[in-house]
């Protein structure tokens, strides 16, 4: 069994269930309220799944979408602020086991800058996790400029996590399995991504840096399309779209326990682009370390994707 650091793995904090519970209203209520011990949990149940996956390390962030679908700045203002007071304290208590995530009111970028700012200097966090868009805006707005200036200049590593869409896809109507994880995040959140790529965003901000989960969100099937398509459609960019990807992002293999999306994933970014993630608690642990245990890697590959990759580009091995 191979160490692993992981890095989608989700808690909640006190006063964001609301927040949580309108993700899960097509969940068995017994499900949920698994699901709920477990986010709040932060002993016996999720350090024994850590143990049997053989996760050293979690990188823990708020199960979305948290703040971000709150209409009041100034609340979501505190309530972030006191989320991430609150996963510290956790972080503290467990500072061998545990490490975190900031939790961002995105709908206001300098409030949202100085608490990255914060949670990366003074509570030690290794970046935030985002949940897709806030309220109808997403990460390339130019009201966010701000929030990525300080991101850029605190090399600070954006989590893009998915969230529900601002409208249901009329092509999902009437097939409620493809709802949410299935298909309906995956596509949210790649063409979260894209936005980033082709409105110009990493040429603003070349050193940005986002993760992706999922193993990219299907976006590194579909390098080769992105560069045709842009050169097709005359877009305007100082690098192809797949260098922006190959470049400014890095994928985790959450929710993502089978080898062709892995190698698919490896070809088109370099070994040194994917990490491990488990999406504890709303997946298996213990499977997605079993899967990469037994993926047909070499040695060196599997712990460069178990732990490595995520010690160097998190700085884990440092403040964390």
């Amino acid at each position: 069994m191979v160490q692993k650091i992981a890095l989608e793995e989700h808690f909640l904090a006190p006063g964001y269930e609301g927040y949580w519970r309108s993700t899960v209203g097509n969940v068995a209520p017994e499900l949920a309220s698994d699901l709920l011990a477990r986010l709040t949990d932060f002993g016996e149940m999720r350090l024994k799944s850590m143990d049997e996956a053989g996760i050293a390390r979690s990188v823990l962030a708020i199960a979305g979408p948290g703040v971000q679908s709150e209409r009041d700045v100034a609340t979501a203002t505190r309530a972030a602020r006191a989320a991430n007071d609150y996963l510290a304290g956790e972080v503290q208590k467990r500072p061998d086991r545990y490490s975190g995530f900031a939790h961002l009111a995105m709908q206001d970028a300098r409030g949202a800058a100085d608490e990255l700012e914060r949670c990366i200097r003074e509570l030690k966090f290794c970046g935030a996790m985002v949940n897709g868009h806030t309220n109808g805006q997403y990460l390339d707005h130019p009201s966010l400029y701000a929030f990525w200036e300080r991101a850029e200049a605190l090399s600070a590593p954006i989590y893009i996590h998915p969230t529900d869409p601002v409208a249901p896809s009329p092509a999902l109507e009437g097939v409620a399995g493809l709802r949410r994880a299935t298909w309906e995040w995956g596509f949210e959140t790649g063409s979260h991504a894209l936005r980033l790529v082709f409105s110009g965003h990493f040429d603003r901000f070349p050193g940005a840096k986002v993760m992706l989960g999922h193993l990219g969100e299907t976006l590194p099937f579909l390098l080769w399309r992105f560069d045709s398509r842009a050169k097709l459609y005359g877009i305007k960019l100082a690098k192809a779209p797949s260098d922006y990807i190959k470049q400014n992002i890095m994928v985790t293999t959450s929710g993502m326990c089978s080898a062709e999306p892995l190698n698919c994933a490896l070809a088109a970014l370099g070994s040194e682009r994917v990490m491990f993630a488990a999406d504890y608690p709303f997946e298996s642990a213990p499977e997605a370390g079993e899967f990469l245990d037994h993926a047909p890697l070499t040695e060196s590959l599997r712990t460069n994707i178990a732990f490595n990759n995520a010690a160097r580009y998190l700085g884990l091995n440092a403040s964390c």
